[in-house]
């Protein structure tokens, strides 16, 4: 079963949220419809900018904590590297 590091966005530069799951799809679902009262849904965050996929959840829960200790601006670096137009990859996941 994969595991999934990423990374949603309110818009392009604007308030991030890193989380693991092990359904991207569904959880992707989750925040966009705003399902659970929290951070995501207070802030509009719900674009699914980029993500990473893992084997095992210890490898993916290790990653997310390193990516949450980074500064912003590696945070943004990453994203841009492999989404320049910050898109909403969610629909690419069907």
């Amino acid at each position: 079963m994969p595991y999934y590091v990423y990374l949603l966005a309110s818009r392009k530069h604007g308030t991030l949220y890193i989380g693991v799951t092990n359904d991207l799809v569904r959880r992707t679902y989750e925040h966009k419809e705003g399902l659970h009262p929290g951070f995501t849904a207070r802030h509009g965050v719900t674009r699914l900018v980029y993500f990473e996929i893992f084997d095992d959840p210890v490898s993916a829960i290790t990653r997310e904590k390193q990516i949450k200790k980074w500064r912003r601006d590696y945070k943004l670096n990453i994203i841009e590297r492999d989404n320049p137009n910050w898109d909403d990859l969610y629909d690419r996941l069907f």
